[in-house]
Parts: structure tokens; C-alpha cells; sequence
């Protein structure tokens, strides 16, 4: 538990500050509506449910306010960028920005869950004060704003009505609707299932968010709560007409009150990451007005299109990724993807698996299916830019030492970086840097007739699959073991662990990186680091 919070301290203290100010705000204002003397008449007709309708509204725009900065990519990319201001530890906080996007959705679908079931209560509330059985008081406020100069308090006017067809004639009601719905619509599609299995879908409608904030924003025109005017309180004493209510109709001491409705306020919260959200979606069109030359087009073997493409004014480090669109394909679509190519090279490239229906289309597109071809240095980019570095003779290596772990299913993925790791392996043999690269290559699949070769083969030199002095390993890594051993070799070192995987995986290895991380801050310590797109 020690090593885990050493760890994701940052992760932790950034959760509890969420939750912190969600539960200030929603106590502070409930206590306001709860407490507050211009709110008395209405706590009558509906109760405490006048409070957790404006707490929940509250903490709903905060959320708000918080759900488009984390995927707001080009801040995120300025921030991990600035080295003065952003360490390694907030670069890696940085890089869970999809993780705090999910996390403040959730705040916002409970917020608004909570908000529209007190709504539902009070609505209900509000017609059932229309009633006789309803008391004098209730009675008194609701036929109030029947006369002229009179305002009203219950937007129920009469209780021979039907409450549904009120509200919807209400800017609060019909937004109300819009903005629940398409919430629902952003959430259910956003499940894991549904992303995986019919991305697109996941994407025309998570940009529901369009209709959710406009809404959100001409809601609160609709000041469906009301509550009496700070001059009317200095007239009509609450505390003591409360009591008096039969003698409102006198005006001595207790004048008709007057009521009003809240100001909308959601813009507020939410006008400022709008207009930053807006920026960035300025300078994503600006970058997709950058025109983009392909200049190679390689199919490799596992259904796997590699695209190199030419370098104008881009920048780049080891373990980047991009965002690609083929306009063919898609006019809106755009998918990450990890660059593969090292800085050092005079292109950037990706290799692109076919596993639904866009990559697949872009397989099409591209021609991809008529004619395979086998080229060199397919690693990804990281191991790339260490060949580079190692060849060049000026570059200077902060790195000690590095594990590679490479787990594959199908025997031919390996095609793509075994010439690799042998020129890698000859490089450092030249540079008398032999302990430098430790790699670990498991095959997790195969079938009887490739069992038959690799038993035959098995005492051979060279390994009969990748054709490297290492042997390839069969199974899964036990990875109890190998941190075990990784922390022996090291006892006092700061060990990066970067995957980029399944998702299972990377929880297994998150939760090692954590369980062998030393209490002590001298020990060693494993920092836990995965592609998050």
C-alpha cells in the first residue's frame, strides 16, 4: 500500500482535490438554499429537494467546466512539452489525461442523475401545492401572480393540468430533456464494448457534447426555481409573515412578496474552457490544412500497413504518437496512432493493424491487399532512437540499461524487428556495450506443425524463429520473477516501465510496477508509464 501511494501520489492527491472541492460545493451550496431567508417560501412547498436540485446543479457545472481540458490535446502537448513547469512525475500525470476525462464524467452523470430526480420531486411538489389538501400556506403561495403586479412562485399555475405537457412549454423542461438525453446517448456509447466493437459510433456521438453545453447554457434561462427579491425581504419580514399569511392581503406589515428567478450561471463556469476548447479545435483545422506526402506504402505480414511519411516542420521524440484522417476513408474520423520512426530519420512513419472497419478501409484505400513486401526496422520508435544514438558517435546515452519484452502471438510478427535487434546486437558489440540491450522475446501461439520445428531446432546456435543468439521464450513472462530479479539488479535505481498494450496487461504491470517499488526512497523504484491516446 506504501509503494502504491509513493507511486500514484500524484494521482491521489489529484482525486482527493476533485472530490474535495465537489463536496465544498455541494455542501456549501446546499446549506445556502437550506438556510437562506429568500428560499423559506419555496423550502415550503418543496422541502430539502430545493437543496440537492441547486447542490447538484452546482457541482454539474464545475464538472463541466473540468470535462474539456483533459482532452484538449494540443494543451496537454504544450504542457508535457514545457520542461520548466511540467517535471516527470506531472508529465506522467499528464499523461492520464483520459483517465481524469472519465473520472470528471462520472461526476458529472452522478451530479446530474441527483439533479434530475429533485427536479422530478419538486415538479411534483409544485402541482401537488395546487391542491386543497395542500394546507392554507402552500395554497397562499401557489394562487400568487393571479392578480396583477402579483409574481408568482409555483410555475404550476392550476392543479387540473397535466405536469408533463407544463414543463415541456418550459426553456428549463425542453433543454432539460435535450441535455439529458444526449448525455445519456455520450455515456452509453462510450462504454468499452461499444468503443471496441463500433468505434464509430462511440465518435459521431460523443460529439453530442456540442448539443450538451449549448443546452446546459440556455437552461438556467429558464429560472424554473424562484425565490423572493432581496427588496421584498425588506418589506416582507419572512420570519414573521410566515405565521401571519392571512394578513398578506392588508400590506401593512407583511406586503405580497415578490419572487423572482435565479440568474442563469452555467456560462460562467464553462465559457472559458469553451473558448479554449475552440482554440483548439482552430488549431487542429489548421494542422489538417497542412498538406500530408506519403512517400512510401509497405503491407507486411499480419495484416499490417506501414506509411512513411515526409517530414515538414514536424518535431518529434521517441514514443510520440499522431492522429491520422484519410478523407477517403472518413471526412471526421481521426485515430491515433504511435510513430514508429526514430527523430533521427528524415521521415516519420506508422504501422497500422487491420482490426475494424476504418483501418481496414484504409487498407483498401491504399492498394494494401494486392502485393506485400518485407522491410527492415519495424521496432518501435524508442529502440530505433537508440540505434541511432549508438551509431552516433557524438551521442551520449543517459539510459544504463534497457529491458525489452516483446510478446507476440503469431510467429511471423516477428519478421518485423528480428534484423533490427541483430544490427542493434552487432552495434553494441562494436561499442563494447554488450549488457547494454537485454531483450526477451515470448511467443504465445502455435500450432502442432511449428512445435514440431521448434523441438527439432531447439538446441540449434541461433533461435529458430527470430534467427537471434537469444532463444525465443514460449508462454507468458511470470512477471513476479521478472521484477523480482529486475529489482535485485538494480537495488537502487529509478526503473522506467513503458507499455503500450492491452489494457488488462498494463493493470497487471501498473500493480507490479507498485507491489516491488521500495517503501525507502533510496531503493529502488519502478515508474509505471503507458501509451494513453
Amino acid at each position: 500500500m506504501g509503494c502504491w501511494i509513493l507511486n500514484e501520489k500524484l494521482s491521489v492527491l489529484l482525486l482527493l482535490v476533485w472530490l474535495g472541492l465537489n463536496f465544498y460545493l455541494f455542501i456549501d451550496t446546499f446549506h445556502w438554499y437550506e438556510d437562506e431567508d429568500a428560499y423559506i417560501y419555496t423550502r415550503i412547498m418543496l422541502g430539502s429537494t430545493l437543496a440537492w436540485a441547486r447542490a447538484s446543479a452546482t457541482c454539474l457545472n464545475f464538472n463541466c467546466m473540468l470535462i474539456l481540458l483533459p482532452v484538449s490535446r494540443n494543451l496537454i502537448s504544450f504542457l508535457r512539452g514545457a520542461s520548466i513547469c511540467c517535471g516527470g512525475a506531472l508529465r506522467r500525470q499528464l499523461d492520464k489525461n483520459i483517465a481524469f476525462h472519465k473520472m470528471v464524467a462520472y461526476g458529472i452523470a452522478v451530479n446530474a442523475t441527483i439533479h434530475i430526480v429533485a427536479h422530478l420531486i419538486n415538479i411534483e411538489r409544485y402541482h401537488t401545492s395546487q391542491s386543497k389538501e395542500a394546507g392554507e400556506l402552500r395554497n397562499k403561495l401557489s394562487g400568487l401572480g393571479k392578480s396583477p403586479n402579483e409574481s408568482y412562485l409555483n410555475p404550476i399555475r392550476t392543479y387540473e393540468t397535466n405536469t408533463t405537457g407544463e414543463v415541456l412549454n418550459t426553456i428549463a423542461g425542453v433543454t432539460g430533456v435535450v441535455i439529458t438525453v444526449a448525455l445519456i446517448l455520450i455515456i452509453t456509447s462510450s462504454t468499452e464494448l461499444i468503443r471496441r466493437s463500433c468505434y464509430e459510433v462511440f465518435w459521431y456521438t460523443h460529439h453530442l457534447f456540442v448539443v450538451f453545453f449549448i443546452g446546459l447554457i440556455i437552461h438556467g434561462m429558464g429560472q424554473l426555481v424562484r425565490g423572493q427579491t432581496p427588496q421584498s425581504l425588506l418589506l416582507h419580514n419572512v420570519t414573521y409573515c410566515k405565521d401571519h399569511y392571512l394578513e398578506w392581503d392588508n400590506a401593512t406589515q407583511c406586503p405580497l412578496p415578490q419572487f423572482s428567478g435565479n440568474k442563469p450561471v452555467a456560462w460562467k463556469w464553462v465559457l472559458s474552457p469553451m473558448v479554449l476548447y475552440i482554440c483548439e479545435r482552430i488549431v487542429r483545422f489548421w494542422r489538417f490544412r497542412q498538406e500530408v506526402i506519403i512517400t512510401k506504402v509497405v503491407t507486411h505480414s499480419s495484416g499490417v500497413l506501414e506509411l512513411h511519411m515526409k517530414k515538414c516542420g514536424f518535431k518529434m521524440e521517441p514514443g510520440q504518437y499522431i492522429f491520422l484522417q484519410c478523407s477517403s476513408v472518413s471526412q471526421l474520423e481521426w485515430h491515433p496512432f504511435t510513430l514508429t520512426s526514430a527523430p533521427e530519420e528524415d521521415f516519420f512513419s506508422v504501422h497500422i493493424r487491420v482490426v475494424g472497419d476504418w483501418t481496414a478501409a484504409l487498407f483498401k484505400a491504399f492498394g494494401a491487399e494486392e502485393k506485400a513486401f518485407k522491410e527492415l526496422w519495424m521496432l518501435p520508435s524508442i529502440l530505433k532512437s537508440v540505434w541511432y544514438k549508438c551509431c552516433n558517435p557524438n551521442a551520449v546515452l543517459a539510459l544504463q540499461k534497457v529491458y525489452f519484452y516483446w510478446i507476440c502471438r503469431d510467429p511471423s510478427t516477428f519478421e518485423w524487428f528480428a534484423d533490427l535487434l541483430f544490427h542493434l546486437e552487432t552495434k553494441m558489440a562494436e561499442k563494447g556495450k554488450n549488457d547494454f540491450l537485454s531483450y526477451h522475446i515470448f511467443l504465445t501461439g502455435w500450432d502442432e506443425s511449428q512445435a514440431t520445428h521448434i523441438a527439432l531446432h531447439y538446441d540449434d546456435k541461433m533461435d529458430v524463429i527470430t534467427g537471434l543468439r537469444q532463444k525465443t521464450c514460449y508462454g507468458r513472462p511470470n512477471w513476479d520473477n521478472e521484477f523480482k530479479q529486475l529489482a535485485e539488479n538494480h537495488p537502487s535505481n529509478s526503473i522506467g516501465v513503458f507499455f503500450c498494450g492491452p489494457k488488462t496487461l498494463s493493470k497487471i504491470l501498473q500493480k507490479t510496477c507498485n507491489s516491488y517499488s521500495s517503501v525507502d526512497p533510496r531503493g529502488v523504484q519502478f515508474h509505471y508509464n503507458k501509451e494513453s491516446f
